[in-house]
Formats: structure tokens, C-alpha cells, sequence
């Protein structure tokens, strides 16, 4: 979000549907769509106050502190520690999954923590959070928050309400309440056809669920309803839509979230345009970070930033990198 006291100086995205998303929803912000490894420090331009990013986890295999990078997934680290290094941020913000913690026996969170603290000279606190706080999803991230120096930063700050939403708050009610939009809802706010899985894939997700429970392995398909909170939403939910089927009732096919759902699901606000095809809004969706998660860790990071800011510039404005 863009305020008085922060503004999106530079944003980096290499994929171009995710950039179409971006550019629209967000116009006025210099969008680079380079492989990061080709930019340099210098082209950001600006100092940088805040730099926030992630980078996929799956690739690691850590043999020590410069080895096992030797995906090109895995070695996106190193660009963001680049950045970190040479722009010098007051405040960093890291996201990643929450499997990060205990992968590869622990030693790639080790080797995280100890280069942003040890090479970088960052104070660096972490939390996993669960969004299912804020939005009816049971998705636990991993947040890495970063101070060049020793703010007294904590997350016992944060506000994590106890009881959290259900689906009933993000599904189309097709009562006639909400207004159809010609494209996942019919005019009569409908959910389109589309959506309701056909009799062969509900019939194969059933057969390999029975097969897989039948082997005494826990795969299978995720059926919700409007008083419960779904899996996490992935990437790969454009395939089947397993994770998250929707029941309607018996004797009917479930039927997928539609996008606009996925949105809601990720605590997008409602007016976010979704300009791609359903497969890359799915991929959007899956690959985001849950809204009303990042917003209330940026509010407990804003006053230790500001003062810093105020400290070291005598001016409350702070800039912002997001990659």
C-alpha cells in the first residue's frame, strides 16, 4: 500500500502474468521485469529504507554457508542478501514457508539467520503465523523481520485475533445478495458452470483418495463447507482444485473456488483486478502472502522504522523495495 510515509520505490518480478496483475493494481510503481540476477544495485536508484522479499525454499540443500545453492531457485537468497548489502536498508522483511525452518535438519534457517545477522549486521527476530487468524485458511508462513540496528523489535507485539472468519465470509453467496459480475458469477451472481468439477475428475479424485487411505497414506481431496476453514491454498490449485472443493450438497459435484474467491481467501480487498486467465490467477493466488498477515507485521515494524528514519534522516519518510 502506498502512504504519505512509504512509497513502493522498485518492485521486481520476473514472471510476466504475475506482472500484468501488478502493473494493473498498482500503475504508478516502476515494475522490473528482469531476471534479478541482471539488476544492479545502482539501478534501483534510490536509498532504500525497507526492503522486502522471499525466495523459493524447495531448492536448498545446504553444505555450509556459500554451498548447496546450486539451483538457480536456491541461489535467489544470494540476490536478496545482494540487495540487503549493498543498499543497506533500515528494516528488512522475509517471507518463506514454514517448512524453511526444519529443512535440511534445520541448517537452512541457521544459515538465513546467521548471514543476515552475522554478515550483514541485522538484529533479526522470526515467527511462523498461522493466517487462519485473519482469513479462513490454515496457512503458516515463516517471517523473518530485520533491524540494522537493535530497536527492541518483538512479535509479543502482535494482535492475532482468536477466533477467525470462515468460508461463508469469502464465498459468492449466490442468494441474489451480491451482484454477479459476467465472469466468475453469472448476472444473477451465480457461480459459473465452469467451476463444478466434471463427473470423470470428481470420479478419479474420489478413486485416488479410496486407493491412497486404502495404502494408509493421508492424500486425498479437501471438501469444505461454509462454516469451516479450508487447506492451504497452492500454486498447483489450478490443476484439480483438490485441496479446496467446495460441496454443494448431495447427489452434486464440489466445485472449485473461483478466483475471486481465491482473493478473498488471501485477504486481497475486493476491488483487486484480476486481468489474467483463471490458470495464472490460480498460480497468483497460491504464490501470494495473506494480506492482514503482512499488514499487522508492518504495523508493529512501522514505529521502529520511522524512528530510525526520523533518526538518522531527520525527515518521516520511508522508501520501500520490494522484490
Amino acid at each position: 500500500e502506498q502512504t504519505n510515509e512509504f512509497r513502493v520505490v522498485y518492485a521486481n518480478e520476473f514472471d510476466k502474468y504475475a506482472r500484468m496483475t501488478y502493473q494493473l493494481n498498482y500503475p504508478d510503481t516502476h515494475l522490473d521485469g528482469r531476471d534479478i540476477h541482471a539488476v544492479s544495485a545502482e539501478d534501483i536508484g534510490e536509498d532504500i529504507d525497507v526492503i522486502v522479499g522471499g525466495f523459493p525454499c524447495q531448492a536448498f540443500s545446504i553444505a555450509g554457508y556459500r554451498k548447496g545453492f546450486e539451483d538457480e531457485r536456491g541461489d535467489l537468497f544470494f540476490e536478496l542478501l545482494r540487495m540487503i548489502e549493498a543498499k543497506k536498508p533500515k528494516a528488512i522483511f522475509v517471507e518463506n514457508v514454514k517448512n524453511m525452518v526444519s529443512h535440511d535438519h534445520g541448517n537452512t534457517f541457521k544459515v538465513i539467520m546467521e548471514t543476515l545477522r552475522d554478515e550483514l549486521g541485522y538484529t533479526v527476530e522470526a515467527r511462523v503465523i498461522d493466517a487462519k487468524h485473519f482469513v479462513p485458511q490454515h496457512r503458516e508462513r515463516i517471517i523473518i523481520v530485520g533491524f540494522r540496528k537493535n530497536t527492541g523489535f518483538s512479535f509479543n507485539s502482535l494482535r492475532l485475533p482468536e477466533e477467525g472468519p470462515k468460508l461463508e465470509t469469502i464465498l459468492h453467496p449466490q442468494d441474489g445478495t451480491e451482484e454477479g459480475d459476467g465472469v466468475f458469477t453469472t448476472k444473477e451472481g451465480k457461480v459459473q458452470p465452469k467451476y463444478v468439477l466434471t463427473d470423470k475428475l470428481w470420479a478419479y479424485l474420489q478413486n485416488y483418495a479410496a486407493k491412497h487411505k486404502a495404502a494408509g497414506n493421508g492424500f486425498g481431496f479437501g471438501l469444505v463447507n461454509k462454516n469451516m476453514i479450508s487447506r492451504t491454498l497452492s500454486a498447483r490449485y489450478y490443476k484439480d482444485g483438490s485441496e479446496i472443493l467446495v460441496d454443494r450438497g448431495p447427489g452434486k459435484n464440489p466445485r472449485r473456488l473461483t478466483p475471486r474467491e481465491c482473493a478473498r481467501l488471501m485477504g486481497f480487498p475486493e476491488d483487486w483486478k484480476i486481468p489474467v486467465s483463471d490458470t495464472q490467477a490460480y498460480r497468483q493466488f497460491g504464490n501470494a502472502v495473506a494480506v492482514p498477515v503482512i499488514a499487522e507485521v508492518a504495523r508493529i515494524m512501522k514505529p521502529h522504522i520511522m524512528a530510525l528514519v526520523e533518526e538518522e534522516q531527520g525527515m518521516p519518510q520511508a522508501r520501500l523495495f520490494a522484490a
